[in-house]
């Protein structure tokens, strides 16, 4: 009796860990994609995306050139996915900023 009463007690407690877990992971995916510093960072990102492909379609950068841009991109993006990581999900002011800078002198050579 004691042993099905133990057994039932782990199954519960279980059940009611992953749900109460999956939940939290759901809450927090959620929260995470519309917080409004990784926001601005992204659009940021995705805007210079759009510059460096209409400066290689018009000429203005060469191919190479606009692959070593999209290269910068994507590592700086990176870096703010790393950041949110090991913030719950959100980046802080001064790692916005410091992402910012990035994107700055990645937007300086494109048109260059």
């Amino acid at each position: 009796m004691r042993r099905k009463f133990t057994v039932l007690l782990g199954s519960a407690l279980l059940t009611f860990f992953m749900l109460g877990n999956s939940t939290l992971t759901f809450a927090q995916s959620d929260w995470a994609k519309e917080h409004p510093r990784r926001v601005q960072v992204n659009k940021r990102l995705m805007n210079q995306n759009q510059r460096i492909k209409k400066e290689v379609k018009e000429g203005e950068i060469s191919k190479g050139q606009g692959a070593k841009l999209h290269k910068q991109d994507r590592m700086i993006r990176q870096e703010e996915r790393d950041m949110a990581k090991m913030n719950g999900s959100h980046i802080t002011k001064q790692e916005q900023k410091t992402l910012n800078q990035q994107e700055n002198a990645t937007s300086r050579e494109i048109g260059k």
